[in-house]
């Protein structure tokens, strides 16, 4: 999944898959997971979000989304 740079401290780069609803996320670290059924505006949301990292952790990480860690 091709992944786009974001200006973050915790947050390296975000890709989202419109068919299959997969955000793939890469952080700082180098750690890289997908989290699935995530809606469309979520994406959008994240992607427009003053702060990419608080927005991650409000609804994407604690918005119960089924993810797993691919590296």
């Amino acid at each position: 999944m091709k992944r786009v740079q974001i200006s973050s401290s915790n947050l390296a780069s975000v890709g989202y898959d419109v068919e299959t609803q997969t955000l793939e996320i890469e952080f700082v670290n180098g750690t890289i997971y997908q989290y699935f059924n995530v809606p469309e505006s979520i994406y959008s949301g994240l992607m427009s979000a003053s702060s990419h990292g608080r927005y991650f952790s409000a609804y994407i990480q604690k918005g119960g989304f089924a993810h797993k860690k691919i590296k």
